[in-house]
């Protein structure tokens, strides 16, 4: 969204672009969508980075009960008590890019 107003361009023109374009570094060629973080608004109004919200539910299912791991209702349910409003399936997302199991593939005995 910064770039989109810095540049005078549409959202949806540079999520296209980020998306289809490389950037070659010594360290490696990476996508240019990597670069960039997607924004969600709190209860406040205040944008905080999905990474933070990535960060919130890998302490939570870090800290759970084994016998009885979090299902991600429950981590929505954590996070909107916490002021993120975000949808079960944004949970179920991000918990698959951060490859972490669902919860009764996370139970141990």
């Amino acid at each position: 969204k910064d770039i989109a107003d810095k540049i005078g361009m549409d959202i949806s023109t540079v999520s296209r672009v980020a998306n289809s374009k490389y950037v070659q570094t010594e360290h490696g060629t990476f996508l240019l969508k990597s670069f960039f973080s997607e924004a969600i608004q709190t209860e406040s109004g205040e944008e905080v980075s999905n990474k933070e919200v990535k960060k919130i539910l890998q302490e939570h299912i870090g800290q759970e009960d084994k016998r009885h791991p979090l299902a991600d209702e429950k981590l929505t349910d954590i996070l909107k008590e916490n002021g993120y409003n975000i949808a079960r399936r944004t949970v179920a997302k991000y918990r698959e890019q951060m490859n972490i199991p669902v919860a009764r593939l996370r139970k141990e005995l």
